[in-house]
């Protein structure tokens, strides 16, 4: 780190710290896929610094997680053979975690999430085509008979719910299209909305989304031709209207086709921000909470292959994982300008690919 970046941090974590002090313990969970583990980390607001906890062995290729709303528990997709999902409890004093269970799931998911109500895991499986939902037991566990599994076009990537959590929406890469369904919250199940899908430009790629904060946007990123789509967001009917797309791909890059990743939003709405895997950079847009429009504010370099990423639920941190480096940089947030200010860099196991931070209640 030069001497320039080490004073852009400083100033960057001083402008951090003058917003106010965090009491809440801030907890990271990072997979990591070939070395069959999860890092578990603190995240010190004061100090700028993520310090290790626990190193945690698990039986496969751990990949996609997602935690419970209740912040009890985290679920790790483990995508090698036996296809399954681990439960585990996070200890609410360190954020240490305990295995409770492992189970088998229909298929090799991509990403997990729950529902709202923490009632339910919802899957993707891009190698097979589908989306499950898993009832979760009342001790935290996922069990494993699925409520329900169903076919889809090609690649299904990502699954949420809305906020109101009765809808349920799936991206599916190979076909150019997000699902639309209807959610029972009381049975887990669920069924084709009207439209049952709203189509992305043809060969974009459609994998992950997020919802704006009020509820009245959301955004897609396409993985093969790096672009990102705003849609409207109808939460009365759960259904989506295209409001435009605009690239990620930093100005004038020439060096390979687009592989973008992530997306994640600021929890206030104000900032957003996307992974693009062939350049190594995250690309920042402000957005505006009234129209949904986005404003580009620039690309910066990050870790080789960064797949993963995720934003502190106060917005002031940015984690980035690279796949390739086996390394994550943590970032202060510019809350005005978006820009992302390295504040240190870590190492990890290997191939580390997603990642979690939470609040401990």
């Amino acid at each position: 780190m030069n001497p320039s970046t080490t004073i852009g941090a400083a100033v960057a974590l001083a402008t951090i710290l003058a917003a106010g002090p965090v009491s809440a313990r801030t907890m990271v969970y990072i997979s990591n896929a070939d070395s069959r583990e999860i890092s578990v980390l603190e995240l010190d607001a004061q100090a700028g610094e993520l310090k290790p906890v626990q190193t945690v062995a698990v039986t496969g290729t751990a990949m996609p997680m997602a935690i419970s709303p209740d912040r009890r528990q985290l679920y790790v997709s483990l995508r090698s053979q036996p296809f399954s999902v681990s439960s585990f409890a996070i200890d609410q004093q360190s954020g240490k975690l305990d295995l409770l269970s492992t189970v088998p799931l229909p298929d090799n998911m991509a990403y997990i999430s729950t529902d709202r109500s923490g009632r339910f895991l919802l899957s993707a499986s891009y190698t097979g085509d589908k989306i499950a939902i898993n009832p979760i037991g009342p001790q935290g566990f996922v069990q494993g008979e699925p409520v329900q599994v169903v076919q889809t076009r090609k690649n299904a990537h990502a699954i949420l719910t809305d906020r109101s959590n009765s809808h349920v929406f799936a991206s599916n890469l190979g076909g150019d299209i997000l699902l639309q369904y209807r959610f029972d919250a009381t049975t887990g199940r669920v069924a084709p909305n009207d439209p049952p899908f709203v189509e992305t430009k043809p060969g974009a790629g459609p994998r992950h989304f997020v919802f704006h904060p009020n509820d009245r946007f959301v955004y897609l990123v396409n993985e093969l031709d790096g672009t990102l789509n705003s849609y409207r967001f109808d939460a009365s009917k759960g259904t989506l209207a295209a409001a435009g797309s605009q690239s990620i791909m930093p100005p004038g890059f020439s060096g390979g086709a687009p592989a973008s990743a992530e997306i994640r939003i600021t929890p206030d709405g104000r900032l957003l921000y996307a992974s693009e895997r062939t350049s190594n950079t995250i690309a920042a847009f402000r957005a505006n909470g009234e129209t949904g429009a986005l404003t580009p504010a620039g690309h910066f370099a990050t870790e080789t292959q960064p797949r993963g990423f995720n934003i502190d639920p106060r917005g002031r941190f940015l984690i980035a994982a690279g796949q390739k480096s086996d390394s994550a940089t943590l970032y202060a947030i510019d809350a005005e300008s978006g820009a992302l200010k390295v504040l240190k860099r870590y190492p990890l196991g290997k191939n580390p690919n997603w990642v979690e931070i939470v609040d401990l209640p």
